[in-house]
């Protein structure tokens, strides 16, 4: 028994509802796709994705702008100036947007400019982060640590709850495991455990779990036949030029025939995917060369 007071699952059909727009919730029948590149680069790249993003059945945006990297010499992330052009971009296209957030002291000026925050697989366990977020104010997506358990995710989640936010979304990506074929080893079994013992939405990270673009789209159709609440997954204007994940982003095109093919996985397991912003495109944003 997790002695999670307030993640715990008090009865059946008790399950927590996390909005980051008006029309973008966790947790209901709906389900929700986020899609985006690991990293922003650039407007024009953003304004790329966005633009083909947008007509599809894509609800929102992810771009890393602070990224914790194995290597101090590999690229770090554009900081602010990459705040600032997800902050435009989300504005014009009108799409939500998730970005993570590495330290106590980026919560507020990230807060200013996402809709969501997100705690990345290294910081699951970095607990004076957690309490921090619980004030944040804003939604959190909390993905689970390369090598914890169950127990110690929804711990991790109890402790932004417990410091005052009750808008936590879980997000599995896989854990670390002796086979390096795979990224990870999706554990798609924790998604269904996760519904039986928490009332809070949980989502999929099927990039990072894989590792490999070719087995995002059958990993992904599984976690929503499980009883996952959306995914969310990276895909690039030109993958093999990513700057950081190259390996498992998909094209734009590949993400947008993904998410069609989620569609009837949805409908047989009684949830939908709506077309929120779907044949909306609005004029590009001038890109300054």
């Amino acid at each position: 028994m997790i002695n999670a007071k307030l993640a715990a699952q008090s009865h059946l059909n008790h399950q927590t509802i996390v909005k980051i727009s008006k029309e973008v919730a966790f947790g209901g029948k709906e389900l929700v796709i986020i899609g985006g590149p690991c990293t922003v680069e650039s407007l024009e790249q953003m304004e790329i994705v966005a633009q083909k993003l947008s007509t599809a059945s894509v609800h929102g945006l992810r771009g890393g702008v602070y990224k914790p990297r194995t290597s101090p010499y590999a690229f770090q992330g554009m900081g602010e100036s990459g705040l600032e052009i997800l902050a435009r971009v989300r504005s014009h296209y009108n799409m939500p947007v998730v970005t993570e957030v590495m330290s106590i002291s980026q919560i507020e000026v990230v807060a200013a400019h996402a809709d969501m925050l997100q705690v990345g697989s290294r910081n699951m366990q970095n607990f004076d982060l957690l309490k921090a977020l619980g004030q944040a104010g804003k939604p959190i997506l909390l993905k689970r640590g390369l090598a914890a358990t169950i127990e110690e995710f929804v711990m991790a989640a109890e402790y932004i709850l417990s410091h005052g936010n009750p808008d936590v979304v879980l997000c599995e990506r896989g854990i670390r495991s002796f086979d390096d074929y795979t990224r990870n080893v999706l554990d798609l079994g924790a998604v269904a455990a996760l519904k039986q013992i928490t009332h809070l939405p949980v989502i999929v990270d099927p990039s990072h779990a894989v590792g490999k673009r070719e087995l995002v789209a059958p990993v992904a159709r599984a976690a929503i036949a499980c009883g996952a609440d959306g995914l969310i997954i990276e895909c690039h204007p030109e993958p093999e030029k990513s700057v950081s994940d190259a390996r498992q982003a998909l094209s734009l095109e590949d993400m947008v025939h993904l998410v069609a093919s989620l569609k009837p996985v949805a409908t047989a397991v009684g949830r939908s995917i709506s077309d929120v912003g779907a044949g909306l495109e609005p004029a590009p944003i001038f890109c300054a060369a």
